[in-house]
């Protein structure tokens, strides 16, 4: 049961929510929320979900027997929180930057790099040395990006798929010997993408 512990009758509230974990009672109880919230008179709902639900299926597989009934569930999620009467979105790090475009109300997409910097700087002695890795081509502009920033070489691996989740052959394409190479993503699903770089 979810309950509102004070009056936001007039008031700007914000309702801080993670898309991981229980997904899909984190996402109920996020839509309950923002639903007493908004029959609770209060003027606006911000819903700040650092770890957007179902990120991941924002179009169709391009593989897979089913492929043209898979569904678009970021496209669903996004309209649940419409029609929850979330009045904006803040999020981090959206896994395709079309999610935006699912809303119609605004996204702010905030980026987590200025703290991936600073945290390499304080806590990897030997930074200057390294080189910023990308476990698939997706990333590259993302870990160029990191690269540049730092002011050194970045590499990516190259993964060939059969099946969503199923790695066949992976090629590094840079050169880490003897430097501190760090895998830059921007989820964890399985891990085994990650696991499999860090050993190629």
């Amino acid at each position: 049961s979810v309950e509102i512990g004070e009056s936001v009758r007039g008031e700007d509230v914000y309702i801080i929510q993670s898309g991981c974990g229980e997904i899909n009672d984190n996402l109920m109880e996020l839509l309950i929320m923002i639903n007493a919230c908004k029959i609770a008179s209060s003027s606006r709902v911000t819903a700040v979900i650092p770890c957007f639900p179902y990120a991941r299926q924002d179009k169709k597989d391009k593989v897979g027997k089913n492929r043209s009934r898979a569904p678009i569930s970021a496209k669903l999620v996004a309209n649940m929180l419409s029609v929850a009467g979330a009045d904006h979105i803040i999020t981090m790090d959206l896994h395709a930057s079309q999610i935006q475009g699912f809303f119609d109300i605004p996204v702010d997409n905030l980026y987590a790099e200025p703290a991936v910097l600073q945290w390499i700087k304080e806590n990897i002695m030997e930074w200057r040395n390294c080189i910023i890795v990308s476990p698939d081509a997706g990333g590259a502009k993302r870990v160029t990006s990191i690269a540049d920033r730092l002011n050194v070489e970045f590499a990516l691996i190259h993964k060939e798929r059969k099946k969503a989740n199923e790695v066949d052959r992976m090629v590094l394409v840079g050169d880490v010997k003897d430097r501190v190479a760090i895998l830059v993503d921007d989820m964890a699903d399985t891990c085994g993408t990650i696991c499999h770089a860090a050993e190629k």
